[in-house]
């Protein structure tokens, strides 16, 4: 059974992209633009305090019609963020995402580091690829080449 820590593993961009609580909104939006991501971990000292999604963008920044110039990263991130562990299972880590409606799940240590971030999109690409291994298999049985 695959692990988070897995997924990690297989991440095509294995750094960490985060933002610090002071810096302005309008440059963590550049960094996630640069970097084609949908969310930043907010880490003060290594520690995480938040995240920072483009959900938190349109509700707390655009539909209040702010400028995000001059507002800071930690007036608007997401305070309670939903983790898991690195050797959760994909399929529980799954049911968490559904539960809190996310799409971003920070990978913890047991000590608290943060370790990476896994989105959505990370998990469903690992179930396709799972899928189409299983296919594959299934074709190569059924056609008697197994």
């Amino acid at each position: 059974m695959a692990t988070m820590s897995d997924l990690l593993r297989k991440k095509t961009r294995p750094d960490l992209i985060s933002a610090s609580p002071g810096e302005s909104v309008l440059q963590a939006t550049h960094r996630m633009n640069e970097y084609g991501i949908g969310a930043l971990l907010v880490l003060d000292h290594g520690d995480m305090v938040g995240i920072f999604t483009e959900r938190d963008v349109l509700r707390r920044i655009v539909a209040e019609e702010r400028r995000p110039a001059d507002v800071e990263v930690c007036e608007v991130m997401t305070t309670r963020v939903a983790c898991c562990e690195p050797e959760t299972p994909v399929e529980d880590a799954r049911a968490i995402m559904k539960t809190h409606r996310c799409r971003h799940l920070p990978i913890v240590s047991p000590e608290g580091h943060v370790l990476g971030l896994v989105s959505m999109g990370d998990v469903n690409a690992h179930d396709a690829n799972n899928r189409e291994v299983e296919i594959h298999y299934l074709n190569e049985y059924l056609h008697g080449r197994v």
